[in-house]
C-alpha cells in the first residue's frame, strides 16, 4: 500500500478551512499597524498560510524522528528548528540539540566510507581523487550558532571532545605514519567547523560575531585560520593585520614550525586562496579557491615580519632524515626555499646567504623528478597567470619532441591540453584528440569540453555555451545544464530563444535511463526556469516529474551539483559545483507562492521521505519567509 504522509494530510485539511471572521474586520492606516497586522491588511489569508506553515513543520519535525536514515534525520530537524525558532525557541533548542546527535553519527560513517574509499585508491596506486561526503554537523551548528552564540559553543565543545577521543583510541600503526600532502590541507574538525562557521557569518555582514567565534582556533597556523584573516581583511585590515601579526610571533617561538607553516603564513601577505602543503615523500597538495594576487595596502613592515620568521624557520638545524619528525621533510624545506628566494632577494637581501647554503645542503635530497614535479609550482600565484599558462604549454610542447615512448607522448599532450584549456585556449582540444589512449582521450575531451562551457557561463555568453553545449562531447546531465543555463541567460529578452532552449534541454533529459538520479535532476533543472515563462506548463508537467521521483528509491531532492573527472594512474583533477536547480526546494518555494494548497497536494504524493520532507520544508520557508502570494481566484 502506498505510504501518505501524515504530516501532509493534517496540514491539507488545515489549509483548506476558512478564514476567521476577526481577519476580515477593518483596521488602523497599514503604517501605524505592527508587522503581523500590516501582514494581514495587505493580505487577510497571509496569517492563515503562516499558521499552516507552521504545523507542516512542527508535524514534519515529528515524523522525522522515527527516520531511519540519520543523514535525513539530522537535516528536517535541523531545519525544521530554524523555521520555528521565533515562534519556539526552547523547542527548536532541542530539536537542534536531536539533529547534531543524528549528524554525528551520520558524518562518523560518512568519514568511514570516505576512509575505505581513499585506502582503496591508495593501493590501486596512481593519484586519488573523490568527493567526501556532506558536512552535517557543520550544517546543524551554523543553523543553531546564528541562533544561539551559546548552543554553537556547545556543539563545537562536543566536536573537540570527540576529535580528543578518537585520538585516544586510534593507536593502530597507521596513525603513526607520516601524513600526506592532501592529508595536510584539511583542519582540524572542531577548528574547521570554527572558522567555517566564522567567515560565514562574516560574509553575512556580523564581522564582530565571527571574530568572537573565530579566535580561539586563531592560535594555531592552518589553512582555515588564514583564509579567514584573509576575508577578515577585506572589511578590517588593521584588526586582521594585528591577528596575523600574533600568529607570526608565535609560529617563530614554536620548535614545531615547518615548512608548510611558512608555507601557510605565506598566503597572507602574497598569495591569498592559494595553499600549497608538501609532505615528507615530496608529495603536494593544493588548494585554490579565488584570486590570489598580492593584497593591496599590504604594509611594507608586516611583508618584511612574515620573512623573518620564514628565514627563522627554514635555516634551523636540520635533524638527520631518520629523525625528522616536520609534515615537511627535508623535500618541503628544499621547495619553501627555492619557492621564497626571489622573494628574500627583492625584500630582505641579508637573508639571502644562509637560505642558499641551506638550498644547497639539501640539494642531494631533491631527485631531477622531485625538481620537474615542482617546477610549475614555484612561480604559482607569484608570477601572472597569463605568463604562466603560457610557459606551461609551451613547456608541455618542448617536453613533447623528446618524448620516447607514447605512454610520455601522451602525458605531454594532456599537460599541454590542460594548461591550454585553463586559459581558454581553443588548441586544448586538438591536443586532446592527439591522446593515443581511447579511454584517457574520451575523459580529456568531456573535461575540456565541460571547462569551455563553464567560462562561456561565466562570461554571460549564451551563444557560445549553446554552440558548445550541442557539440561537445558531454554527458547528457552536462549538457542539460548547459542549456538551461544559456536558457536563464536569454529569458529576459528573447522568451522564445529561451523557451526553444528548454525544450531542447527537456527532449536531451529523457535520454537519461529512468532509474539513474539524474533524469530527476536534468527534468528539474528544465522546469525550474520554465516557471518563470509559462508557471501553467510547469503545473501540468509536475506530476511526470512526482513519478520520475518516486522511481527512484534513494533520491534525496537535493544535494545537486555538476562535475567532471579525469583520472589516470599518473593523473587526476576533478572539477565540481553546486546546481541549485537540481534540487527539490526551489521550484517548491515558486509554487507554494502561487498556490501553497496544491503545492502540499503534490508534496504529499512524493513516496519517499527525503523528497517529501524537502518539498515540505520548501513550502514552509515561501510562507514563513512572507514570499507567498495570494491563491489566486478562479
Amino acid at each position: 500500500m502506498k505510504r501518505t504522509s501524515r504530516l501532509a494530510a493534517l496540514s491539507l485539511a488545515a489549509l483548506l478551512c476558512p478564514v476567521s471572521s476577526a481577519a476580515q474586520t477593518s483596521a488602523p492606516p497599514a503604517g501605524k499597524l505592527p508587522a503581523k497586522a500590516r501582514r494581514v491588511a495587505a493580505d487577510p489569508l497571509a496569517e492563515t498560510r503562516r499558521a499552516n506553515a507552521v504545523a507542516l513543520v512542527t508535524s514534519l519535525a515529528d515524523e522525522a524522528r522515527g527516520y531511519k536514515d540519520e543523514t535525513l534525520r539530522a537535516r528536517v530537524q535541523s531545519r525544521a528548528a530554524n523555521a520555528l525558532w521565533e515562534m519556539d525557541a526552547e523547542k527548536s533548542r532541542a530539536l537542534f540539540r536531536r539533529a547534531w546527535d543524528a549528524a554525528d553519527s551520520a558524518d562518523r560513517e560518512s568519514q568511514r566510507r570516505t576512509e575505505e574509499e581513499r585506502q582503496r585508491q591508495r593501493q590501486a596506486g596512481g593519484p586519488m581523487v573523490w568527493r567526501s561526503g556532506p558536512d552535517l554537523r557543520g550544517e546543524v551548528l551554523r543553523l543553531a550558532a546564528r541562533r544561539d552564540r551559546a548552543l554553537g559553543e556547545e556543539f563545537l565543545a562536543r566536536l573537540d571532545d570527540a576529535r580528543k577521543q578518537q585520538e585516544r583510541d586510534a593507536l593502530t600503526p597507521a596513525k603513526t605514519e607520516a601524513p600526506k600532502a592532501t592529508e595536510l590541507m584539511g583542519d582540524d574538525p572542531a577548528q574547521g567547523q570554527r572558522l567555517s562557521l566564522a567567515r560565514q557569518l562574516l560574509e553575512a555582514g556580523d564581522a564582530a560575531r565571527a571574530r568572537q567565534f573565530a579566535e580561539p582556533a586563531l592560535q594555531s597556523v592552518t589553512d582555515g585560520s588564514l583564509r579567514f584573516l584573509v576575508a577578515l581583511r577585506q572589511t578590517a585590515p588593521a584588526d586582521a593585520d594585528k591577528l596575523y601579526a600574533a600568529m607570526l610571533a608565535r609560529a617563530a617561538a614554536d620548535p614545531g614550525s615547518d615548512a608548510n607553516t611558512v608555507s601557510r603564513l605565506m598566503s597572507y601577505v602574497f598569495t591569498p586562496q592559494l595553499f600549497i602543503n608538501i609532505d615528507r615523500g615530496g608529495g603536494y597538495g593544493i588548494s585554490n579557491t579565488g584570486e590570489h594576487k598580492a593584497p593591496d595596502g599590504m604594509p611594507d613592515a608586516l611583508r618584511r615580519a612574515f620573512l623573518q620568521t620564514a628565514a627563522a624557520v627554514l635555516v634551523r638545524p636540520l635533524p638527520p632524515p631518520d629523525q625528522d619528525r616536520s609534515t615537511s621533510g627535508r623535500l618541503g624545506a628544499y621547495f619553501m626555499i627555492a619557492r621564497l628566494l626571489p622573494l628574500f632577494e627583492q625584500h630582505l637581501s641579508a637573508a639571502v646567504p644562509p637560505l642558499r647554503a641551506q638550498l644547497a645542503a639539501l640539494s642531494p635530497d631533491a631527485t631531477q623528478t622531485f625538481r620537474s614535479q615542482i617546477e610549475n609550482l614555484l612561480t604559482s600565484g607569484l608570477v601572472p597567470e597569463e605568463q604562466r599558462q603560457r610557459d606551461d604549454v609551451q613547456n608541455a610542447l618542448d617536453k613533447l619532441s623528446r618524448a620516447s615512448t607514447p605512454n610520455e607522448r601522451d602525458g605531454f599532450l594532456m599537460d599541454a591540453a590542460f594548461a591550454a584549456a585553463a586559459k581558454g585556449d581553443p588548441r586544448a582540444r586538438e591536443f586532446a584528440e592527439r591522446v593515443s589512449d581511447p579511454d584517457a582521450r574520451a575523459q580529456l575531451l568531456t573535461y575540456i569540453d565541460y571547462d569551455a562551457v563553464s567560462r562561456a557561463l561565466a562570461k554571460k555568453d549564451a551563444e557560445e555555451a549553446v554552440r558548445l553545449a550541442r557539440k561537445g562531447e558531454l554527458t547528457s546531465l552536462q549538457r542539460v545544464w548547459a542549456l538551461t543555463e544559456a536558457a536563464k541567460l536569454f529569458a529576459k529578452d528573447d522568451r522564445g530563444r529561451s523557451l526553444e532552449l528548454l525544450d531542447e534541454a527537456a527532449a536531451e533529459s529523457r535520454r537519461i535511463d529512468e532509474a539513474d538520479s539524474d533524469r530527476a535532476r536534468a527534468t528539474l533543472a528544465v522546469i525550474t526556469p520554465l516557471f518563470e515563462l509559462d508557471q501553467s506548463r510547469v503545473w501540468s508537467l509536475m506530476p511526470e516529474l512526482v513519478k520520475t521521483i518516486n522511481a527512484l528509491p534513494g533520491y534525496t531532492g537535493e544535494g545537486g551539483h555538476i562535475n567532471v573527472t579525469f583520472r589516470t594512474r599518473s593523473r587526476a583533477s576533478m572539477r565540481s559545483g553546486n546546481v541549485e536547480t537540481f534540487n527539490l526546494q526551489p521550484i517548491f518555494e515558486s509554487l507554494a507562492r502561487e498556490d501553497m494548497n496544491r503545492a502540499v497536494e503534490f508534496a504529499r504524493t512524493l513516496s519517499g521521505d527525503a523528497p517529501r520532507a524537502v518539498a515540505t520544508l520548501a513550502i514552509a520557508s515561501a510562507v514563513l519567509n512572507d514570499g507567498a502570494k495570494p491563491k489566486p481566484r478562479t
